[in-house]
């Protein structure tokens, strides 16, 4: 053997070099990825997100209503039709059929400063649990903040009571109900209520991803939270030993205090807005958190 043949360096089976080093660079990156922390959307980063695509928000807003009343003959009317029409029959109803305590308020405007907020917290939440599956396309071809979709029904829902309260202030003004500074506790309220409509929309918007029942009971359960809530009657109505058990659903609560801040003219019962208050703070961030965590599976599911 010569001694430029010994001083030759082996070779290396062809391809044994690139399997090594794709071995070496598979074990890398396994190590990599088990190493690299798994990204779960909070509550915060998903407000920050949300707050970015306001402008989103304001748009699909906005579409809502246009569709809504898209060639619609009365167009911004049916607005007001339906809590007048409630209105007119529990009137008729608890007028001559039978009599419900007011506490002095005539039964017309007592019925419908209840029903303003009752109609947008329902319909919000009847209409905005549809969003996720009526729009399938926004979910599979773009990105954006989903929890979009269900809020758009709720500022669009709250369009629709802001211009019903025209027709309660015209029916204040007609049966001489005062107006008091109190008034102006409606507005926290009306967001507390809104608040509360839209953890139970998120929630439920996210359930009915994968159980399309949610859609169909929502409409039957919401008839029967009615006449659970002083809406028709006071809550003064309900006996004593059962009041503190009543005043847990937050709707109770929101609904009777808004009633006393418009019409009665008096500030709202502090223990009742703080329990009403704190649930929907609760429920928000609860409703809210599970809807981020279900985000990642929602455009596969719908």
């Amino acid at each position: 053997m010569t001694s430029e043949n010994a001083a030759a360096p082996a070779t290396a089976p062809p391809g044994a070099a690139g399997a090594e080093n794709l071995s070496w660079k598979s074990a890398g990156d396994q190590s990599e990825a088990a190493a690299r922390p798994i990204k779960v959307p909070t509550v915060f980063t998903g407000i920050r997100t949300l707050i970015q695509y306001s402008d989103l928000l304001y748009t699909l807003s906005l579409f809502r209503l246009h569709v809504r009343y898209k060639q619609s003959f009365l167009g911004w009317v049916w607005a007001v039709v339906q809590p007048l029409a409630l209105m007119g029959i529990y009137t008729f109803i608890f007028s001559h059929v039978t009599t419900v305590a007011t506490g002095g308020a005539p039964y017309p405007v007592f019925v419908f400063s209840a029903l303003l907020p009752w109609i947008f917290f329902s319909s919000s939440i009847t209409n905005s649990i549809l969003g996720l599956v009526t729009y399938p396309n926004l979910l599979t071809k773009v990105y954006f903040p989903r929890e979009i979709i269900p809020l758009s029904y709720l500022a669009a829902g709250l369009t629709d009571f802001l211009i019903a309260s025209l027709i309660l202030a015209g029916l204040m003004i007609h049966y001489g109900v005062a107006l008091t500074w109190n008034l102006l506790y409606a507005i926290p309220i009306l967001l507390l209520i809104a608040g509360f409509a839209s953890a139970i929309a998120l929630f439920f918007s996210a359930v009915h991803v994968r159980f399309r029942d949610v859609g169909l009971a929502m409409p039957f359960v919401m008839q029967i939270w009615m006449f659970a809530a002083p809406v028709v009657y006071s809550a003064q109505s309900v006996p004593v030993r059962l009041r503190r058990i009543y005043l847990l659903d937050p709707v109770a609560g929101l609904i009777e205090n808004f009633r006393r801040a418009v019409i009665y003219g008096t500030a709202p019962d502090p223990a009742a807005l703080a329990i009403s208050a704190a649930i929907t703070i609760v429920a928000l961030a609860l409703g809210y958190a599970y809807f981020k965590s279900s985000e990642a599976v929602m455009a596969d599911l719908v």
